[in-house]
């Protein structure tokens, strides 16, 4: 990191920064007072700055320095080298183009903001070796001070990944074009914990016996299978198998385009209970012709943001109950399968994790004795709560 530093001997102030590479140290007449090390911090922005844009003149700066025929050699010796190193604009968008190819059109959106909106403004014209840490962390400063539309600065998460897709394409370029590696370890701004809120069967009832009619099924198979926003808005019914009574997520809609499931292992099976079944048979009979399980007037896939907007918050709203988002009904179906006593395995699988690590780090509050592996627990506790009779029950 450039630095102003003060030389024991003399009790003056001096430079300390990189520059091609090298590591530079000059003098400066400067006695080391509260004033003079914010003059000599000031040229050494200035310096750091004229570096980033490749207007730096050494020669012209130090015109005395000893360091001049170091420099002068080393650029010498790579001159033939850096004529071919690109700007950092140019590698960016070809790094783009080659990553794409394996990424979900919404992620691809994402990236492309970050790199196109972002990255290659800030970068414009700099060549990408002369891009080290402090160049970074001074991106990161500037990001966290842009405010959003709604007048809101950027989530520590989203400026992360900032740094992590300018880092990605940081160590592409050094290795292929065989430079040092100047980026070292950058901490990651503190994500808080965002806690999970989910619904309490009281909250479930009211909002089943108040919503829309033609929006009753939608919102109880949420609440009742885990599924994720647009897993069940791209929910086709080929996907619906009634005799099994199960539901295979193999597919996901953002953005209005069907994609692939957020991981491989999102692509799963879940077990319906019965009120999901019932639900789904008064499904079949509205939009048993279509592709898609739930869809618009126009016979169009759900549009979340119109759901959510005009449909779920009013809901809330009218009802009293504190606003939550929809994927809170996702995090619902996780509680619920907890407090009925489901084994940790199976609902991991329902809800399409890899493991049970996350649902006991994001659910541990919700676990009890855990005695059921099958689904049943859940499957009686459902029936009870919109006042369904289960297979269980039914057959005493």
């Amino acid at each position: 990191m450039p630095s102003v530093n003060v030389r024991k001997e003399t009790g003056k102030l001096y430079l300390d920064f990189r520059y091609r590479n090298v590591r530079c140290r000059e003098q400066t007449e400067l006695k080391d007072t509260p004033a003079n090390r914010k003059r000599a911090q000031v040229l050494l922005d200035k310096i750091q700055a004229e570096i980033l844009l490749g207007q730096f003149d050494y020669a012209a700066t130090f015109p005395n320095s000893r360091m001049l025929q170091k420099l002068n050699q080393t650029a010498t010796v790579i001159a033939g080298h850096t004529l071919n190193i690109p700007t950092f604009e140019s590698f960016a968008t070809k790094w783009f183009d080659n990553q794409k190819v394996q990424w979900s059109n919404s992620y691809t959106t994402s990236i492309y903001n970050i790199v196109f909106g972002r990255l290659n403004v800030y970068f414009s014209g700099v060549q990408i070796n002369e891009i080290a840490k402090e160049h970074l962390l001074a991106f990161r400063t500037y990001i966290c001070g842009l405010k959003k539309q709604d007048g809101t600065s950027l989530s520590p998460g989203h400026i992360n990944r900032h740094l992590k897709i300018a880092k990605a394409i940081l160590r592409e370029a050094a290795e292929q074009f065989g430079l040092k590696d100047r980026i070292g370890t950058i901490k990651p701004l503190k994500v808080p914990k965002s806690d999970i809120n989910p619904f309490t069967l009281d909250e479930i009832n009211l909002i089943l016996a108040n919503c829309r009619e033609d929006f009753r099924e939608y919102f109880l198979i949420r609440f009742f299978t885990g599924m994720r926003t647009g897993e069940i808005d791209g929910l086709q019914w080929k996907y619906v198998d009634l005799d099994k009574k199960q539901i295979l997520i193999r597919e996901t809609i953002v953005d209005g385009q069907m994609g692939y499931t957020k991981t491989d292992h999102s692509q799963r099976i879940i077990e319906m209970s019965e009120p999901v079944y019932q639900a789904f048979q008064v499904m079949q009979t509205r939009t048993g012709e279509h592709q898609f399980v739930f869809v618009n007037k126009a016979g169009n896939p759900l549009e979340h943001n119109a759901v959510t907007k005009r449909v779920w918050y009013p809901l809330l709203k009218h009802l009293k109950i504190p606003k939550r988002n929809p994927y809170q009904t996702r995090h619902t179906a996780a509680t619920l399968w907890l407090e009925a006593g489901e084994a940790p395995e199976w609902i991991a699988k329902q809800m399409g994790h890899a493991n049970t690590e996350m649902l006991f780090r994001v659910y541990s509050r919700y676990v009890p004795n855990l005695t059921r592996k099958d689904g049943s627990a859940a499957n009686a506790m459902f029936s009870k709560v919109v006042g369904v009779p289960s297979d269980e029950t039914s057959t005493k």
